[in-house]
């Protein structure tokens, strides 16, 4: 053999050995959930599924866990503005609704794209109390598959 034919080989041997690794590493993570979006005005907050957001069907007894999560995202929202919701496509096919303290505030939809204005959330004939309202959003028309939830604060 010659010292060409060898290093040709060790080079071989190493790109092999990188594929199989990099391979190895993306089958060992998990696939992100699809993503959630608030906006008012220019602030926006976002993110991946509080519970489920991968198909399967929750439970009832999981949903009221769901949406006494803590950590979730929170905004600043003043009364006379616009809150604009939007999701992910995959969260639309299956249809999706706005709810506020666990209640439906919407209908159920398949555009990924909703606007609510912000008096809503803290007014007390929608279910508001005091300066900050739980906001989810819930994919799923008849089994719940996921739920995404937002913390809305007033901010007059």
């Amino acid at each position: 053999m010659t010292m060409q034919s060898v290093v040709r080989r060790r080079r071989a041997l190493a790109a092999a050995g990188a594929v199989s690794a990099g391979l190895l590493v993306l089958s060992a993570c998990d696939k992100p959930t699809p993503i959630a979006t608030i906006t008012v005005g220019t602030s926006s907050v976002h993110s991946e599924a509080t519970c489920g957001g991968e198909g399967d069907a929750l439970k009832t007894a999981d949903l009221a866990g769901c949406l006494k999560d803590k950590g979730i995202e929170s905004i600043k929202v003043d009364p006379d503005d616009t809150v604009r919701f939007g999701v992910d496509p995959e969260i639309a096919d299956n249809g999706w609704t706005i709810l506020m303290n666990g209640q439906p505030l919407t209908d159920s939809s398949k555009k990924t794209y909703r606007t609510v204005p912000g008096s809503v959330f803290f007014n007390a004939q929608y279910g508001a109390s005091g300066d900050s309202t739980l906001v989810s959003i819930k994919e799923g028309e008849k089994d719940v598959t996921g739920l995404w939830s937002f913390k809305l604060e007033k901010d007059s």
